[in-house]
């Protein structure tokens, strides 16, 4: 994780215009308290997943586990692309005359002036 030099400047120099020359040193130890507290807690999970875990704990590769790694769109891709198995164009194909089967059956009437839009109480 980088943080430009030159926004560490800028959120500086707001802190001083904010908090003032009397009160900077205050919060400034308290930030200093909080990341160090942060920072413990970190340490302290990482020793407790590295005890619970045993050995097996250093050789987890921790970027395959990353969340933000998971976009829906580019599995949802892959899944529909992936040429290993040749059910997934016809499914795919399937799925779209579905589609069009149900936009056929079911119009979309526009509702009159003052008419509540129908709900089916027994569906929930």
């Amino acid at each position: 994780m980088s943080i430009d030099f030159n926004k560490i400047l800028i959120i500086g120099i707001i802190a001083v215009l904010l908090l003032g020359p009397q009160r900077l040193p205050m919060y400034a130890q308290k930030l200093a308290e909080f990341v160090k507290a942060v920072r413990r807690f970190a340490d302290t999970a990482k020793d407790r997943m590295r005890e619970e875990m045993g050995p097996d704990f250093d050789d987890v590769d921790w970027q395959k586990l990353d969340p933000r790694q998971y976009d829906p769109r580019r599995i949802i891709r892959d899944a529909l692309l992936d040429s290993a198995t040749g059910a997934t164009a016809t499914s795919v194909q399937a799925a779209q005359v579905t589609a069009s089967r149900v936009r056929a059956t079911a119009p979309l009437v526009p509702l009159a002036e003052g008419e509540a839009a129908p709900y089916d109480s027994e569906a929930t």
